[in-house]
């Protein structure tokens, strides 16, 4: 049954099917360690066999064993008389129930057994100037009855809500942790200190431990979370998801998280695994620490995307080298922090706003958000002052007390008219700082419809309808999901909007104008200081990005103050004129044109107000509203 002359081949580690046998690899600093083997079908004892002394190199121990059918049996192996779960294994078989706890001794692994059909699956490698980003959790996200998905809160359910996330513009989506870990974690699984784990009575109701909803703790990392499939084998669902995705031109990237005692070495192992096996598009990498520039540097990700705090570009890339594919973004939280305050109007964040607004970095690019999986939705953003997270029951001390929000005038849900208009305002200008800036936009699932967590800014442990998205938000909130729309409409048509490169305020094409330039109450000269809270700025198509997508100008008014101001528009070639496209004052764009002037002009922007200005032909424009003024005759005479 086992080959002694295959012991000097201790990677890779787990248990892997091979033409002579399945090997097993098993690192241990114990004497007396082994593998147990089991039966698939009944859970029932096979065969306990030692590692003997001659099995060992370094720490690894490693044996073939032959003559099993890796379809019918599953294994574990064991130290003294402690049993420990493959911490490598591909897939755990036992179909699990989400919040019941499973002990060691349930952690029986698989094999992957059957090849999977990826037809001509291809990636989509989406550039980031044209990425629009959706963070999102699997099981929260459709495991609401409101989703009318067959298949909620799984893998499936996702894959059945694609035409949607298609029609709002989103191509990459980011999962918070799908690969398998403990949500209620046994008693011996707990070490001191764990974070995002606290005793509740309805965790206690569902099996007597804690509850992780969100998933960040040490995992199993090289398989799919088996209660996030609704099918026996989470492998396939998985990859399903994946080749539906790439089908129609979407991305799925995976966040992985990294306690410190997960060595550092084994994580590019674990991303080329996920890129191999399941072909996802890239990661997320959280944690402390991380070699971020070695997994950069790694040949065989040079084409997956990579999202990490910072990267040394100038390090990663030899001097006047330019990646053919530039996989690396910045992912951290200086535009969230930033954009929040000058969102609610506070004094000296003007040019933080405007740096952000243009900021892409070299050789890589740059994530923005406004919300995520931690702090509040942008419905909760503009309707609380403080935190309210008393469910998770640790009296209101979790979480961040910096959430750089306002609540419009009263805490929480209001009947005013006056309040409930203003925060729908506001959630329309952070659309627009998120899809008007230059770098890469993301928001979390469902605040392009107003979904609301009730004040928690911190529902790590929240299995519930505080964090499943109730979709009857797109009916109620309608105007917001088609306010989202159209921006992400604006932003497909206008290319200057998406520079692959950050915009340098200079005519470095002598076209007469800069790249990107600002202006204040005149023309040309911006008031950018700390107490000014409005501005304008001017985007000049003809630096858009291909040359073959040349563009139009932009101008975009922002007035974030709780007055009136008055922007100037400047003055655009001979035979153009400025077309008012969208305004958050307003609503929808349609309702918001107005007749194109010929010259300079100076507009009145409303207080805590957006504007978007386009460049259009004032002949045209003018043939067309005559146009339209002879078929309105025409239809009045007919009636």
């Amino acid at each position: 049954m086992t080959d002694k002359n295959q012991r000097k081949k201790p990677y890779p580690l787990g248990a892997h099917i091979e033409c002579d046998g399945i090997r097993f690899a098993f690192v241990s600093r114990k004497v007396s360690c082994g593998i147990l083997l089991f039966d698939r079908k009944t859970g029932k004892s096979i065969d306990r066999i030692p590692f003997l002394p001659e099995d060992r190199i370094g720490n690894v121990y490693c044996k073939i064993l032959r003559g099993l059918d890796a379809s019918r049996i599953t294994y574990q192996f064991y130290e003294e008389d402690r049993v420990v779960p493959d911490r490598w294994a591909r897939v755990f078989p036992a179909k699990s129930v989400y919040g019941k706890e499973r002990r060691r001794e349930q952690l029986k692994a698989g094999f992957l057994t059957e090849d999977f059909d990826w037809g001509r699956d291809r990636f989509p490698r989406i550039p980031y100037d044209r990425m629009i980003g959706y963070c999102m959790h699997v099981r929260g996200f459709t495991r609401h009855v409101s989703s009318n998905v067959k298949h909620r809160g799984t893998f499936a359910g996702i894959a059945e809500k694609i035409p949607y996330l298609k029609e709002i513009g989103v191509t990459t989506l980011e999962l918070q942790p799908a690969y398998e870990f403990s949500e209620i974690a046994a008693a011996e699984e707990l070490p001191e200190g764990l974070p995002y784990a606290v005793s509740l009575e309805n965790a206690r109701a569902q099996g007597g431990g804690k509850l992780n909803y969100w998933g960040y703790k040490k995992g199993y990392y090289y398989a799919p979370k088996a209660s996030y499939a609704s099918s026996e084998d989470p492998t396939v669902e998985f990859k399903e998801l994946v080749r539906e995705l790439h089908e129609n031109d979407m991305e799925l990237v995976m966040q992985l998280y990294f306690p410190e005692d997960v060595k550092r070495n084994e994580i590019a192992e674990i991303l080329r695994f996920w890129v191999l096996e399941y072909h996802v598009d890239g990661f997320h990498l959280l944690g402390t620490d991380m070699p971020a520039d070695l997994l950069a540097a790694d040949e065989a990700l040079a084409d997956t995307k990579l999202w990490y705090y910072h990267f040394d570009t100038d390090h990663i890339y030899e001097k006047g080298e330019q990646p053919l594919y530039p996989h690396l973004a910045e992912y951290n939280d200086a535009w969230y922090y930033d954009m929040r305050r000058f969102l609610k109007s506070d004094e000296g964040m003007l040019n933080s706003a405007l740096y952000h607004m243009r900021h892409i970095p070299e050789k890589a690019g740059s994530i923005h958000y406004l919300t995520n999986y931690f702090g509040f939705t942008l419905a909760d953003l503009v309707s609380y002052d403080y935190k309210h997270n008393e469910a998770n029951g640790e009296d209101n001390r979790d979480g961040n007390d910096t959430n750089c929000s306002w609540n419009c005038g009263e805490e929480g849900p209001s009947r005013r008219q006056k309040i409930k208009q203003l925060r729908k305002k506001q959630i329309k200008n952070a659309m627009c700082l998120l899809l008007l800036s230059q770098s890469t936009p993301l928001i979390f699932m469902g605040d392009e419809f107003g979904n609301t967590q009730k004040g928690n800014n911190n529902p790590y442990c929240q299995d519930n309808a505080v964090t499943w998205l109730d979709w009857t938000n797109t009916e109620k909130n309608a105007e917001l999901l088609d306010f989202w729309k159209q921006l992400i409409a604006f932003r497909r048509e206008h290319s200057i909007l998406r520079p692959q490169r950050e915009l340098r305020l200079m005519d470095h094409k002598a076209c007469g104008y800069p790249d990107l330039s600002y202006h204040g109450q005149n023309a040309w000269r911006p008031q950018t200081e700390s107490y000014f809270r409005y501005i304008g700025l001017l985007l000049c198509g003809a630096y858009a990005e291909p040359e073959d997508e040349k563009d139009t100008f932009l101008y975009l008014a922002l007035n974030m103050h709780w007055e009136d101001h008055e922007l100037a528009l400047p003055r655009l070639p001979k035979g153009m004129g400025w077309k008012r496209a969208i305004s958050t004052e307003n609503g929808e764009g349609e309702k918001c044109e107005s007749d194109p002037v010929s010259d300079e002009a100076v507009k009145r922007i409303p207080a805590r107000c957006i504007e978007v200005y386009v460049g259009a032909p004032v002949c045209e424009k003018k043939a067309a509203k005559k146009a339209e003024g002879r078929a309105a005759s025409a239809v009045k005479e007919r009636t």
